[in-house]
């Protein structure tokens, strides 16, 4: 029987592929206050702006691609029994290979219904327009978590974890809630590694290996070991 091995992903591994990440400091996101493009108030107040942001994001996701910390993940497969919990809403580790991955804050490459969170569709290219509906007459917005919005798959991402016998953190400052909090639902005993140059300096206290590399040179040198 394989192990299960469980890598929780944050902004970080997309970042090296040349995706920009939100950052708590200086509280933008693209130059844009992320108050009027990531909420349900920014929505409601000037839904053509937000859907222009993500229109953005979208693009630019689709002219990304993955880099070595994705596709290494990816070879992971070939031995282990591997799940993806990432708080990253672009589809780089499916586009690597990854087989298993659960998003927790959504996906930029779907659209759902503003008034039935169920309903969730395919975008097509880059462009959510304006004046497309789901099926209840809504207008669709972008799959993902806004701040302020319920995590609805944090009790599916914390079993995930729960039953890992190799856990794996990469590109994830642990900052940002509830998602940070699923490192706590690793079993004792578990092996735990901790991919980032630098991030908290509790992580050996807390029973993590802290490889101190970015993700695209630290996550192959940790996968070669594993596949060993």
């Amino acid at each position: 029987m394989r192990q299960k091995l469980v890598v929780f992903s944050g902004a970080g591994i997309s970042a090296e592929s040349g995706l920009a990440t939100f950052r708590d400091n200086d509280g933008l996101w693209e130059n844009h206050d992320v108050h009027e493009v990531a909420t349900m108030g920014a929505w409601r107040a000037n839904p053509a702006l937000v859907q222009r942001f993500y229109n953005e994001r979208r693009r630019q996701v689709r002219d990304a691609s993955p880099n070595a910390a994705h596709e290494a993940i990816a070879r992971l497969e070939d031995v282990f029994d591997v799940a993806v919990v990432t708080q990253n809403i672009d589809d780089l580790h499916e586009r690597a290979g990854s087989s298993d991955v659960l998003h927790i804050h959504g996906q930029i490459v779907r659209s759902r219904s503003s008034v039935d969170s169920s309903l969730t569709y395919p975008i097509d290219g880059w462009e959510l327009s304006m004046g497309e509906l789901c099926e209840k007459g809504s207008q669709l917005r972008p799959d993902v978590v806004w701040f302020g919005e319920s995590v609805p798959l944090m009790s599916e991402a914390s079993r995930i974890v729960a039953s890992a016998d190799v856990f794996v953190v990469v590109g994830s400052s642990l900052q940002v809630y509830p998602a940070a909090d699923l490192i706590y639902h690793v079993r004792p005993g578990v092996l735990k590694y901790f991919v980032d140059p630098a991030g908290p300096g509790t992580m050996e206290s807390q029973g993590f290996e802290h490889i101190r590399e970015k993700a695209a040179v630290g996550v192959p040198l940790l996968v070669e070991r594993l596949l060993g």
